[in-house]
This record gives structure tokens, C-alpha cells and sequence, in this order.
């Protein structure tokens, strides 16, 4: 059995050298010159500025997200949304993380770009009108995280019923989910509802939806 190489970046932050190269490093995510495009536009509003493998993070504010994006993909050629997704931090401040992957494909370049997000709002603005793929993937950060994108076309969840209460990837979700929040249908003709979709992790045993057949060995 051939062994798989495993490559580990102890530290953030540029840890190239001249011995040693960072396996990870790739030149389509070091853009300096956008990050100071960003900078010397936004000013404040670009909060913070990280390095990691050779690859530019921008956390800017999210009142300002959708003017970044305007001017990411008018102004510097970033016309390709890949991604937008969330992350739940479970801080009692900024609790919410979005981040945005764009790309530059005239100059294969990539950038990310990242906006915090408070509990008590748990809402910023959407950026469909920049991107129009963004449609999708904020429908599936409000499904899973609850985030709120102001001015979606059509905000509606895309994966759990629209009358689910919950958020099923916030952290304090149960990894077995919530007994009777999302009732199946029966798994016999004759059966009711199936309420709770864990029922064996819960101590009950489920209902057999079919009969083997004997075998005749």
C-alpha cells in the first residue's frame, strides 16, 4: 500500500522559506495589488488583511459587502462568484462569519473576501445584484445558519421544509437533530408519521418497513 503524504502549515501567516517551501502556496491567490486596490477605495471599511499559504483573506464591513463586490468585479476583474458560504463561530460577539470566493479568470487570480456577522441581527445585505449565481448560495446560508440577506429576491429556504424551525448547522443544533421537529412519512402502509428520525439513537426501536423473505437454505 503506497503511503499518502500529508503536508501540515503549522503557522499562519507567510511561512515560506528558502529551505522550506509551503506545499500549499499557489500564485492564483497572492494578489496584492487588489488588496490595495481595496484598501486605498474602501479604507476603514477593509478591516483586517491575512496571509496564509500565500493566499489573501479581506474581511471587510458588511454594510459595505456589496459595494466591494461592485467594484471587485467592474473595476479589478473579478467577475466569477465560485462561492458564498457560512460559518458559525459560536462567539458571543461576531458570531457569524460569510465569506465570498471570487475569481479573476482573464488573470487567474482568486481572492476571498470575509464580513463578520452579529447574533442579535444574524442579517446583512444580499449581493444578488452584483452576482446573480449568488441567488443559491445565500438561500442555503439562510436554510442552514439563519443568516438574513436584505434584499433577496427570493429568499426561501432550500433544503428543510419552510416551516422547520431551526437551523440545522448552527452549533448548538443536536448532531441527532430534534425529535419530532421534522416528521416522516410512515414507513408502513398502516403507520403513522415517523416523528422522531433517530428513533434507535433514542432508546426505540423503529418500525421494520419491510418482511424478508425466508430463505429456503
Amino acid at each position: 500500500m503506497s503511503k499518502l503524504e500529508f503536508h501540515f502549515t503549522p503557522v499562519d501567516g507567510p511561512s515560506e522559506t528558502e529551505d522550506s517551501p509551503n506545499p500549499h502556496a499557489k500564485s492564483t491567490t497572492f494578489v496584492p495589488e487588489a488588496v490595495k486596490a481595496l484598501q486605498d477605495t474602501f479604507g476603514d471599511d477593509v478591516q483586517e488583511v491575512f496571509l496564509y499559504a500565500n493566499e489573501h483573506t479581506v474581511y471587510v464591513s458588511k454594510d459595505r459587502i456589496v459595494d466591494v463586490c461592485r467594484y471587485l468585479k467592474e473595476e479589478l476583474g473579478f467577475t466569477y462568484l465560485v462561492d458564498i458560504g457560512g460559518i458559525d463561530l459560536f462567539t458571543d460577539e461576531d458570531r457569524y462569519e460569510v465569506f465570498y470566493n471570487l475569481v479573476n479568470l482573464k488573470e487567474g487570480k482568486r481572492l476571498r473576501l470575509k464580513t463578520r456577522v452579529d447574533e442579535e441581527s444574524s442579517s446583512l445585505p444580499s449581493v444578488t445584484g452584483v452576482y446573480r449565481a449568488a441567488g443559491w448560495n445565500e438561500r442555503e446560508a439562510w436554510d442552514m445558519f439563519g443568516l438574513r440577506f436584505e434584499g433577496h429576491p427570493d429568499l426561501r429556504r432550500m433544503f428543510m421544509p419552510e416551516d422547520f424551525e431551526y437551523h440545522p448547522l448552527r452549533k448548538e443544533f443536536p448532531l441527532l437533530g430534534v425529535p419530532g421537529s421534522l416528521p416522516l412519512p410512515p414507513q408502513t402502509p398502516e403507520a403513522g408519521l415517523t416523528l422522531d428520525p433517530f428513533a434507535a439513537a433514542h432508546g426505540s426501536k423503529p418500525i421494520k418497513s419491510y418482511e424478508e423473505a425466508a430463505s429456503d437454505e
